[in-house]
Parts: C-alpha cells; structure tokens; sequence
C-alpha cells in the first residue's frame, strides 16, 4: 500500500464511510484510494466551505465524524467558518488537508503557506502534519481518536503529497474508546442542595442534554422539584416535538436573554456554558447571568451528560416523577399575503414525522420555534457558531447520515449566497432535501444591530451595505442552473402548495419565499427602545414582551 491507500483503510475501519471533499493536486493520490475502498463515499463540493459544513451536518445526525478533504492552506481557509462552527458546536470532524511534498516545502512554491496556523484556529486539541508514510496511520489513529472523544472536536490531519504516494503504508486499528465519566458526586451533591434550596433554579441544557433519554431525564428533576428547563441559544442539534419536553432556547438578543433569566436564583449548566451576548454593546453587560444567581456545573463538555442527570434524578428520588411532555398540536395553513412567519406556520403544519429542521432563518425564523413546538418528533439543527453559511451545508450531511429522513432547511437570502453551491451537492447526491429561502432583500439582522449598537448619522451610503436590493436575487433560478427543482412564491396558498408537493416527491427542491423583513419600518425603530425599557417594567409585562417578539 501507499500512504493514501493505508489511510482510506483506517479511516474505514474506524467507522468514517463519507469524505467531503474539494481535492486539488497534492491530494490526488488520496482521490485515486478512493476507488480502492468501496466502503468510502465520495462527495464532492464545490466549495471548500460546503465540505466543512456537510461533514458538520453529517456528525451531527450520524453521531460520528465524517472525512474532510480540503487543497492546502487556501483551501483550508475556504473552509474555515464552518469548522468554526463545528468547533463551538463540539462536533467531531476529521479534517484531512493536502500539503507540498516534504521536499518541496523549501521553495516557497505559490500555494505554500503555514497550514498548522491556520488549522489551530478551529483545531486546537489536534493538528499534526505527517512527516512519513510509515508514520501517517498513527497520525490518523490519534486524530480519529481526538475528533470522537467527548467533547467531540476537529482534528486536523495535514497529508504532505509524498507521504500519501510514499510506499510501505500500513493500517492502524483504533483503541477501543473508553467511555466518559459521569459527574462526580461532589458536583451531584451542590446541584441537588441548590434545587432543594426552595430558590428558584434552572437546567441550562446544551450538547447531548438536549436528546430524547437526556430530556425525559432532565424533565423528571423539573417536574419533581418545579425547575425550569432552558436550552442553548443555538443548539448543536436539539429534539423536539410530539412526546417530548418543551424547553425553552435562550434568546439571541441579550435584552430578552436576560428576561428569561432575571429570577433566577440558581443556574446549573448541563454540557453548556453560562450565557453571553453574541456580541459587545454599549452601556450594556456581556455577561447575562444575573449578579444575585449562583452558577453550578453538574456536567462538562467531556462528561457523560446524559449519565450525570440519570445521576442527579436518583440522587433527588425522582425517578417516579412523570416528565411534562409536549402534545401534537399543528397550526393551521397560513393564508393570504406570503410572510415570515406565515412560511413558519406552514412548516409547522405540514411537518412530517422524524424530520430534520435545520434553522438558519436569522430573523425570518422568529416564529420557528413556536410554531413547530406542537409538530410529530423531530430534531432540530442551529448555528452554533454564529458564522452564517452553515445552513445549506448542514442539510447535505444531515441527508446523507439519514437518507431514510427528510430534510427541511430554513435559509436567510443573505446567507444562503455564502455557500450557494450546496444545491449543486444536493442535485448530484439526489438529496431528500428542501430548501426554503427567505428572501426579503436585506440582511435584516445588521439592520436591527445598527440600531442596537447605537451607531448615528446613518446615511445612504451605509444603509447600502446592509440590503440586497439591486437586484434582488432570484433563487429559484440559481437552483435551477445547478439541477435543483426551484420555484417563487409570494403567497400562502402557493407556499403551502409548493411545500406539499416538494415532502410528496423526491428531493431535492427550492421553494424561495418573497417575504417583508420580518422587523421593518415602524418595529425595528421601536425594538431598541423596547429593548433598553425592559429593566425599568415588571418582569410580568417583559415577559409578555418577550414572547411577542422571540417566542
């Protein structure tokens, strides 16, 4: 064997059957194992960043990591937001960059730069560059292992181009993995003294606490001790529905964030971490737990997160205690004039069982939650790291780690055109995918931050920067030129039409919806000052609020 063909089968007898992949000539020898390997499937993306967020999407439903393979540095930063993403959403991805040969390095050819800079940005427990081919497959082992441990990571593994084609290369067979630990009992022990406190206390869940057996877990110490479920603003991936325990997300907008936390007495992160605002506002806190809540940790990232609340329900005897459950109870159709969240109340409606939402709506989806919260079993995937572009991405690997289910992704016009050529993806994979497009022209989420962050004197000149009129992108026609069934729609009826007709056939479709922005005019000039009165009204009145603008 050569070193690629050694690799491929390490990689496979590990359990990575999908590499994503924008190949160039230094990775070609690793494109030619692929013939070798028949358990390996190839999927190409034009663009590395479609690659990095499919192998993000497919980890995330697959419970495993997926293969990247990315063309040197450059590359590797074309595909760096959504390794970001897969970061901050503890994700486990092996990510495989080609470099130079060893040899070559020395003479600063064009694409040469310094890749295990770059990777550290989005790889900090692992990136290691292969020195020989006798060596590669430890190499390999290591990052397999790293990128699958809990918290699950990026493990970046740069492939010199004559350590793949080198001879001699041998397979390495992985550990077996170790299985995490629960929460020590000392930490059980603070969490169950502060729930029986009689203070008002909440679970914060995130990562793997937001799964069926970790819900019901967490459902039965609420509904046993009368403690508040909240989840993370943007979780990894999030189960929902039918049967299930409604939980409450942490708003985006930190105004609203600190709403729902502001009687909180005592606050117990379960594989989370406190909040903060997204971003840094004059005269305002970053930090959002209130100063009179107490902070505990009953998990972290690399506990077992499910093991620790099955933990603390024995240890407050609350294992007869009957959870709160979520009843199926769908929305009517919407109808008339086509809105923002008129397109949530028809996802909601239509829903089918055990679908995957994957939410990239930015303000369009305000209404998502709501609307589908009553809808039969589904999961639910968001943009944990904030770098928009994830959207169309995710739904490529999420398809393929569940062919069997179908795909509904809620996407910003805005942030769709960072990584538009999913649906080319989509089209050659034949993807049970449907994309629906908001398209109101604007990158409406900077407009309402232009007035959160007080900037004044706002002119034309700056207001451009923020809309994408002239011209106004037409959707359905890019999904078309890239082999995608796309369609406009400006109303209800036809939205509900089109929905119904893309979840009867196969995928994959576009449905772009020509939406207002969902806080135009007359709102976004009153929610910064909505927003800067909370603190001054009864918690009663901002929690009405709160619901009406972020339920």
């Amino acid at each position: 064997m050569n070193g690629a063909q050694a690799l491929m089968k390490t990689l496979v007898d590990a359990g990575i059957e999908v590499c994503f992949s924008n190949p160039g000539t230094s990775e070609m020898h690793f494109v030619a194992a692929l013939d070798d390997e028949p358990k390996m499937r190839a999927v190409l993306a034009l663009f590395e960043g479609v690659a990095t967020g499919a192998a993000d999407g497919y980890a995330r439903m697959a419970d495993k990591p997926a293969a990247t393979l990315l063309h040197l540095g450059c590359g590797l930063g074309n595909g760096l937001a959504n390794l970001h993403n897969a970061r901050k959403g503890k994700v486990p991805v092996v990510n495989i960059v080609g470099d130079h040969a060893v040899a070559h390095v020395k003479y600063d050819a064009q694409l040469q730069s310094d890749i295990e800079t770059v990777a550290r940005n989005v790889s900090p427990g692992f990136v290691r560059t292969s020195q020989t081919t006798a060596e590669l497959c430890k190499d390999a082992v290591e990052a397999i292992t790293t990128a699958r441990g809990l918290p699950g990571q990026v493990a970046t593994l740069i492939l010199p181009a004559d350590v793949s084609w080198g001879e001699g290369g041998s397979p390495c067979a992985l550990p077996a993995q170790v299985a995490p630990p629960a929460a020590d009992d000392g930490a059980v022990r603070a969490v169950v003294d502060a729930i029986r406190s009689g203070k008002k206390t909440a679970l914060l869940l995130g990562g793997r606490a937001l799964r069926e057996r970790a819900l019901m877990a967490a459902a039965k110490v609420a509904a046993a001790n009368g403690v508040t479920l909240l989840a993370e603003t943007f979780p990894t991936r999030m189960e929902r529905g039918e049967g299930l325990p409604p939980v409450e997300r942490v708003a985006y907008l930190a105004e609203l964030a600190g709403v729902q936390l502001a009687d909180i007495d005592h606050l117990i992160l379960v594989d989370s971490k406190a909040p903060v605002s997204f971003f840094a506002y004059p005269g305002k806190k970053s930090y959002l737990v209130p100063d009179t809540c107490t902070v505990h940790t009953l998990s972290r990232p690399e506990q077992d997160a499910l093991a620790s609340l099955e933990k603390l329900v024995a240890a407050l005897g609350a294992d007869k205690a009957q959870p709160k459950t979520q009843k199926l109870q769908r929305p009517s159709a919407p109808r008339g004039r086509l809105s923002a969240p008129k397109v949530c109340k028809a996802v909601g409606h239509y829903l089918p069982e055990n679908a995957i939402i994957i939410d990239e709506a930015i303000t369009s989806g305000l209404m998502l939650n709501a609307m589908t919260a009553g809808s039969p079993r589904h999961d639910m995937i968001a943009l944990t790291g904030g770098a928009i572009g994830q959207g169309l991405p995710n739904a490529v690997g999420a398809a393929i780690a569940c062919p069997e289910r179908p795909v509904i992704a809620l996407i910003g016009d805005g942030t769709a055109m960072y990584t538009i050529q999913a649906l080319w993806t989509m089209a050659r994979e034949q993807l049970n995918v449907t994309t629906i497009i908001f398209n109101n022209a604007s990158y409406s989420v900077l407009n309402i931050e232009l007035e959160r962050v007080g900037a004044e004197d706002v002119g034309d000149k700056a207001k451009s920067q923020l809309d994408l009129n002239g011209p106004v992108l037409n959707f359905a026609q890019l999904a078309q030129g890239m082999g995608v069934h796309g369609v406009r729609v400006d109303t209800a009826e036809a939205f509900n039409h089109a929905l119904e007709y893309a979840l009867s056939q196969p995928g994959p479709h576009l449905i772009e919806a020509m939406v207002p922005e969902s806080l135009n005019g007359l709102k976004r000039k009153i929610l910064p000052w909505v927003l800067r009165s909370l603190p001054s009204l009864p918690l009663s009145v901002t929690r009405t609020l709160k619901n009406k603008i972020a339920p």
